[in-house]
């Protein structure tokens, strides 16, 4: 398992390198961040068998949450903003293992051309969000009885 902020991080290169190459990219928004960590939690529990990262997903009123990416980046919208060498670090570290880089650039290839508020739609059709009472903890077997019907491992 990796640390949740290992993963953003990992999501922040990727997008400052969308923004460097396509001036219609959109900077990662906190919002967005959470529902692709949902996502890589969920393709993560079918796929590699285990969590990516040890924090729960809870089922907040805007969709799933986790709350120590919340903590970080309170008060901000865009959190991409200027990559460090550790970002980069963080980044190089989880697409070395070569299947934790399959659930990261599969759940951004499949969703992160979208905007938070399409992911925000999406999630609240789904039944882990739907299922969980709010402010609930989303639980891994909820997670892995939905995706264990759209991944294959």
């Amino acid at each position: 398992m990796y640390d949740v902020l290992k993963i953003v991080n990992w999501m922040r290169v990727k997008n400052k390198a969308e923004l460097i190459e396509n001036e219609n990219a959109e900077e990662l928004t906190q919002m967005k961040a959470m529902k692709l960590l949902y996502y890589v939690q969920g393709v993560s529990l079918v796929y590699l068998k285990h969590r990516m990262f040890p924090d729960d997903i809870l089922a907040w009123k805007y969709g799933p949450a986790v709350s120590k990416v919340h903590q970080k980046y309170q008060r901000q919208r865009e959190i991409v903003g200027e990559v460090s060498e550790n970002d980069i670090d963080d980044y190089n570290e989880l697409s070395a293992n070569s299947r934790v880089n399959d659930v990261l650039n599969t759940v951004w290839d499949t969703f992160g051309y979208m905007s938070a508020s399409q992911l925000l739609k999406q999630t609240h059709k789904e039944s882990p969000w739907r299922n969980t009472k709010q402010s609930e903890v989303i639980t891994d077997d909820e997670m892995k009885k939905y995706f264990s019907k759209i991944v294959s491992e």
